[in-house]
């Protein structure tokens, strides 16, 4: 029997999840396996590999063959390398401290190349994050100005027709009666209160628009994002 390495597909559509099986090379890809050797979950950023690494080192040196995408999530993990470094001590090219001190190195410069992606990956959502907000205070912050300019103009035709009756009706109760003292209503406060009023009017109008939205806005689709630890970037099967 020819063991094979290979991806079993789980998951929902757009959502794809893998299994890392052995199973005979004739079986189909999703049916029966052998033996499960961990998980692949390409849709997360950087993508997630739980492998048992013993168990997947003791099949690789069986024989058992893996897919080309399997083969490059070993590489990922270091059990390609570490086959390679004990083929090594067979060979007595290097002893078997060798083999492990090199196998360590190996370890911890690929461990700080993935934190440094983590954190790159990190800074960029708090960045988009960041930029995604403030686009949503300046339309706000636009749309407040509009509605205020758009109120202020209605008040100001409002004063104005205001001081106009205002004006008529002094003249009338002057022309009936020249010795009564005309009260001048303070027109310029009133505008100004009036204004003041139009700005906040129009941020409650802004943010009750902002709610609206909000309430009927449809659950975005999940964007599918395959990327792996490295830049060599395992693909699905």
């Amino acid at each position: 029997m020819s063991a094979k390495i290979r991806l079993s597909r789980h998951g929902k559509t757009h959502s794809a999840f893998y299994h890392i099986v052995v199973a005979d090379g004739r079986a189909p890809r999703d049916g029966r396996f052998i033996e499960k050797l961990g998980t692949y979950n390409p849709v997360a950023n950087p993508a997630e590999i739980v492998l048992d690494f013993d168990k997947a080192l003791d099949w690789i040196q069986k024989g058992a063959q893996p897919t080309d995408t399997v083969r490059t999530i070993l590489s990922l993990k270091g059990v390609m390398y570490k086959h390679h470094l004990l083929k090594g001590v067979k060979k007595e090219a290097f002893s078997e401290t060798e083999a492990e001190s090199k196998f360590q190195k190996w370890i911890a410069e690929k461990e700080a190349k993935i934190a440094a992606k983590r954190s790159g990956v990190d800074e960029k959502n708090r960045a988009d994050q960041k930029a995604k907000l403030d686009a949503e205070v300046k339309v706000n912050e636009d749309r407040a100005a509009e509605i205020s300019k758009k109120k202020t103009a209605e008040i100001d035709a409002k004063v104005k027709a205001a001081q106009e009756a205002a004006a008529k009706r002094a003249a009338e109760e002057e022309a009936a009666n020249p010795k009564a003292e005309v009260i001048e209503t303070p027109i310029e406060e009133v505008k100004k209160e009036a204004k003041e009023e139009a700005k906040t009017e129009a941020k409650e109008e802004v943010k009750k628009e902002a709610t609206d939205e909000t309430k009927e806005e449809p659950k975005a689709e999940t964007e599918k994002k395959v990327k792996a630890e490295t830049k060599e970037e395992p693909k699905a099967e």
